[in-house]
C-alpha cells in the first residue's frame, strides 16, 4: 500500500502554517490569508484591505473552518473600523458569508460589540477600532489556547477507549492549524498521538467536493512527519470491514443544542459505518461551535455548493472551459446535488471533546452543563 510514511526527525515540528495574521503596513491595516484553494501546489497569500474582500475569500473557500472562521470574521470588523468603513454593514456582509459554521457569526459579533461599547463610551473612531482589533486578537490567542487543551483531552479519551496505543485514525475534511489559532480540533488530537508514538496510522478521506482531505489534511500531515494514507470518501467502508480503523475524528461546524453535529458533506455516513462496526466516532470542536439557539439537527441550515464544483475538475496548465473556471467532466448541462455538510444525529456520536472536556453520552442536558460551565469559566 502505497502511502506517506512517519518521518522520526520531524516529529516534535510544529505545523506552524501561518493561516491568517493581521498587519499594519504605512498604507494601512491588512488582513492576510493563506489561500486554502492553492494548496498544496502552491503556499500563496492573499491580502484584504476590506471586509467585501474577506467576503469574498470566505465564500470561495480561500478561508475556510469554523475556528478560523470566527477569528477571520473579527478581524473583518476590526479592519473594516480600522480603515473607516461602515461597521455594521461590515459585520452583516461577514456574518452572512457562509450559513453553517456558527464560529462566523460569533466571531463577528464579538469584535462588533466591543466596538460599538468603545464607541459609546467615548465617541472616539480610532478607540473603538482599537477595541475592535483587542477582540480579535483575544479571540485568536483564546482559540490557539482551545486548541492545545482540546487534543489534551481528546487524547486522553483515546487512551481511555482504546487502551495500549498504536491507534489507526479516520478523519474526514481538514481540521488542523489550517482552521484554527493553534493545531486545529480533529487533527491536532491525532497529532498529539503521533508526537507521544500512539499513532499507527492516520487514515486521510480525500472529502468530496473540494478535496480538502487530499489537499490539505495530506499537505498537514505531511509537513508533521505523520504515518498517513489517503483514501476515496467511498472506500472507507471496506476499511472498517477489515478492521482497519480504531477511532474516526472529525470536527464540526455546527453543534445543535440537543447534540447533532453538522460537519463536512460524508461525516454522517462514517458515523453509521461506526456505530455498526463498533468504532468509536468522536467530534472535536470548540465550545464556540455549540450553537444553543439551534435546537436540533433539523434546525441547522446546511450551505448548497455551486455544482460545477463537482461538475468540473482544475487541472493547472490546461485551457478552462467550464463555466466554473475548470474542466468539464460530466456530460453539458448536468446537473449536481453538492451540500456542502451533513448533519449526524448525537446518538451516533461516542463523544464530543471540548477545551472544557468531552461529553458522553452526547445529550442536550450535558451540553447545556458544559456549555454553562465554559461561561462561568471565562467571568472568572
Amino acid at each position: 500500500m502505497a502511502d506517506q510514511q512517519a518521518r522520526s526527525d520531524r516529529d516534535k515540528r510544529p505545523t506552524e502554517i501561518p493561516a491568517i495574521r493581521w498587519e499594519e503596513p504605512p498604507e494601512g491595516p491588512v488582513l492576510v490569508l493563506l489561500d486554502q484553494t492553492r494548496l498544496p501546489a502552491e503556499e500563496v497569500e492573499l491580502v484584504c484591505t476590506d471586509a467585501s474582500a474577506l467576503v469574498e475569500a470566505i465564500r470561495t473557500l480561500a478561508v475556510r473552518g469554523a475556528p478560523l472562521l470566527g477569528i477571520a470574521g473579527a478581524y473583518g470588523v476590526a479592519l473594516a473600523a480600522a480603515r473607516g468603513f461602515d461597521v455594521a454593514e461590515a459585520a452583516q456582509a461577514l456574518e452572512h458569508a457562509r450559513p453553517t459554521a456558527v464560529n462566523l457569526s460569533v466571531g463577528v459579533r464579538r469584535a462588533e460589540a466591543a466596538h460599538q461599547a468603545a464607541l459609546a463610551r467615548s465617541g472616539d473612531a480610532t478607540e473603538a477600532a482599537a477595541a475592535a482589533l483587542a477582540a480579535a486578537r483575544a479571540l485568536h490567542e483564546e482559540d490557539a489556547d482551545a486548541s492545545a487543551r482540546m487534543a489534551a483531552h481528546g487524547l486522553a479519551l483515546l487512551d481511555e477507549l482504546l487502551p495500549g496505543g498504536g491507534h489507526r485514525i479516520l478523519t474526514h475534511c481538514n481540521t488542523g492549524s489550517l482552521v484554527s489559532g493553534g493545531e486545529g480540533t480533529a487533527f491536532a488530537v491525532a497529532l498529539a498521538a503521533h508526537r507521544e508514538g500512539r499513532l499507527r496510522r492516520l487514515w486521510v478521506d480525500e472529502t468530496r467536493p473540494l478535496l480538502q482531505g487530499a489537499r490539505l489534511t495530506a499537505y498537514e500531515a505531511a509537513r508533521s512527519g505523520m504515518a498517513y494514507t489517503l483514501l476515496t470518501d467511498n472506500a472507507a467502508g471496506s476499511l472498517f470491514a477489515a478492521g482497519e480503523v480504531d477511532a474516526v475524528l472529525i470536527g464540526a461546524d455546527r453543534i445543535a443544542a440537543d447534540g447533532s453535529v453538522a460537519n463536512k458533506v460524508g461525516s454522517y455516513p462514517l458515523a453509521v459505518l461506526a456505530r455498526y462496526h463498533h468504532v468509536p466516532f468522536i467530534v472535536v470542536a470548540p465550545v464556540t461551535t455549540v450553537d444553543p439557539d439551534t435546537p436540533d439537527g433539523a434546525s441547522i441550515e446546511v450551505e448548497q455548493r455551486p455544482g460545477f464544483e463537482v461538475t468540473e475538475v482544475t487541472v493547472p496548465q490546461v485551457p478552462v472551459t467550464g463555466a466554473g473556471g475548470g474542466v468539464p467532466v460530466t456530460p453539458l448541462g448536468t446537473q449536481a446535488y453538492n451540500p456542502a455538510f451533513d448533519v449526524t444525529p448525537p446518538e451516533l456520536v461516542t463523544a464530543i471533546v471540548t477545551e472544557e472536556g468531552a461529553v458522553s453520552p452526547v445529550t442536550a442536558d450535558a451540553l447545556a452543563e458544559l456549555c454553562a460551565r465554559a461561561r462561568q469559566v471565562a467571568v472568572n
